[in-house]
């Protein structure tokens, strides 16, 4: 019987598993090419109060366990003291066996606070709580001293292109070690469902832009004016977030009629709404193809299913799950507009729902054009599938029906500066699947073709293919 979360062999079934993890695996940096961390933090260098305004704060894959195990919603998110809600997450944390939490849970107390053998629960909270209090008050344990202990060269985080990037340049300014660029994510300026929110979204966009926003045609010109200022920024990278993908056929008489009725704070109907999202996101890949830009598409979320706590909490607090509206047909046709004019960049393609695994894992293959390796990537195990069974499934199909071995590796989603162990998990599971391969006959004990084949996807892929360079 192995023993829990060992440090040789955690995740790692076989010797040569083990040989590619610690031999090569582990000493790689992160490339962390998609995060929701808050740049402010980053910039202010900010030291957290304690463990809970570190770990629970905006951490909606912690808030769903506590509720589902009938946490109150004032030890959640609400008005309870920061140790009330540390205790109510540890008297939960036994209850998350068998979840993913459980393992990076224990994974982020060993690596970040030296905090090993302790099982967190109710009983031991204090004395993690305290250990973990001491070590967050003293130094290198600010956001930057986090994120440079976990050896992070380069982050990209999720700005909305109304934002004014001084955060962005303060890190810069400060030749911090990390990279730290933003992500255009201007999913509101297509989010017409709601007119009245769109058109005070499009209010924000005339003042950052400096562009009266009046047509279809100046919609355009201010979305370009703030591509250009993140781009000026340093940003390389795009990222865009759809239930199903749109393809909707459309003219620009179309478009101009149906900006027009927007700006009038006149409602559309669901195909309009579709063919001014085509449009839209059409638009914005080709800006990004001209400045090399990688587009990020994420499909599959459905977002704030509970209206009852919407109300009460706002989006994004975890109530969430995954799609599943055919996707492939309209991906085709949306992809395919682009690369008929070669106007697709280089394109990564997220699914929540591991059902569209395969399917992700073809559509990719249509659109490869030898211009680059691994130009349109299947982007790794999302939100409710980084975990191993969900890590295993994605590059399985990866495997299977396209090339591993060009893959940019793992992503941590995540808005807390402790999620970092994640990239440990995923590589883990990485050397212990082409491990298995070689135990099993499958593949060859090459230790030059593995060795280099898992650094690539832990890094080195990563930092050739989005260009951004990196300091030593």
């Amino acid at each position: 019987m192995k023993a829990f979360l060992d440090d040789q062999d955690f995740l790692l079934d076989t010797k040569v598993a083990q040989e590619l993890y610690h031999d090569y695996a582990k000493s790689m940096p992160i490339f962390d090419y998609h995060c929701h961390l808050p740049p402010a933090q980053i910039a202010e260098d900010h030291r957290f109060a304690n463990l809970t305004e570190a770990w629970l704060g905006g951490d909606h894959y912690k808030w769903r366990a506590m509720r589902t195990n009938g946490v109150p919603e004032a030890k959640v998110t609400g008005s309870a003291t920061d140790r009330e809600k540390f205790q109510a997450w540890a008297e939960t944390v036994p209850y998350t066996l068998g979840n993913p939490l459980y393992h990076w849970t224990h994974l982020e107390l060993a690596r970040y606070f030296g905090i090993k053998g302790v099982l967190l629960d109710g009983g031991s909270a204090e004395k993690v709580w305290s250990a973990a209090n001491d070590k967050l008050a003293s130094a290198g344990y600010t956001t930057r001293g986090l994120m440079s202990r976990m050896n992070v060269k380069v982050v990209c985080t999720t700005d909305d292109p109304v934002d004014d990037l001084s955060h962005h340049r303060k890190i810069a300014s400060d030749h911090f070690g990390v990279k730290v660029l933003p992500a255009f994510r201007p999913d509101k300026a297509m989010a017409v469902e709601n007119v009245k929110a769109f058109n005070d979204y499009l209010s924000q966009l005339e003042k950052a832009s400096g562009v009266a926003i009046s047509s279809w045609k100046s919609y355009q010109d201010a979305l370009i004016k703030r591509i250009d200022y993140f781009h000026a920024a340093g940003a390389r990278i795009s990222d865009h977030a759809l239930v199903t993908p749109v393809a909707e056929n459309y003219t620009e008489g179309d478009i101009t009629r149906i900006f027009a009725a927007l700006r009038g704070d006149k409602s559309v109907d669901p195909i309009e709404a579709s063919q001014f999202r085509t449009a839209a996101l059409l638009f914005l890949v080709r800006e990004y193809r001209k400045r090399n830009w990688v587009f990020q598409l994420h499909l599959g979320a459905l977002r704030n299913n509970n209206s009852r706590f919407l109300k009460l909490l706002g989006p994004d607090t975890g109530f969430d799950s995954m799609a599943d509206a055919p996707m492939a047909a309209p991906l085709a046709r949306f992809l395919d507009r682009l690369d008929a004019a070669d106007e697709l960049p280089r394109t990564i393609l997220y699914i929540l729902n591991p059902a569209d695994n395969d399917m992700i894992a073809t559509m990719i293959g249509n659109f490869q054009d030898g211009s680059v390796p691994g130009k349109v990537q299947f982007g790794s195990g999302w939100w409710f599938n980084d975990q191993k069974d969900g890590m295993e499934r994605q590059m399985g199909a990866l495997a299977n029906m396209g090339l591993l071995s060009r893959f940019v590796g793992m992503i941590t989603d995540s808005r807390s500066f402790l999620s970092y162990p994640r990239h440990e998990y995923f590589r883990r599971v990485l050397c212990n699947l082409i491990g298995g391969w070689v135990e099993g006959g499958q593949a060859p004990h090459d230790v030059a073709m593995l060795s280099r084949m898992v650094k690539d996807i832990c890094y080195n892929n990563a930092a050739q293919y989005f260009g951004i360079e990196v300091g030593s």
